[in-house]
């Protein structure tokens, strides 16, 4: 991966962190659960999008790898697998 991605996602996972901290407060302070539930759900999205960005940054690298790989098949297989579970 490189080194832009990698820090992009570090910059996403920090990002992450300080929701869930905040959803932590936020039940400690007794919040409202729509606020609550609000919060959670920008939290999914932004995991997701994290989750698709990285999938998307191992597509272009197994695609870039298959062009010096006999085994492009398996590549390939390896490929349509990751991104299954990234959905």
């Amino acid at each position: 991966m490189d080194t832009a991605t990698v820090e992009d996602v570090k910059r996403r996972l920090r990002r992450i962190e300080g929701q869930v901290r905040g959803v932590s407060k936020m039940l400690e302070d007794g919040r409202d659960c729509q606020e609550i539930i609000q919060q959670m759900t920008a939290i999914r999205s932004a995991v997701q999008q994290t989750s698709a960005m990285l999938a998307k940054s191992y597509a272009c690298q197994c695609l870039e790898e298959t062009k010096s790989v006999r085994n492009t098949e398996a590549m390939i297989e390896n490929l349509i697998d990751v991104l299954s579970k990234a959905s």
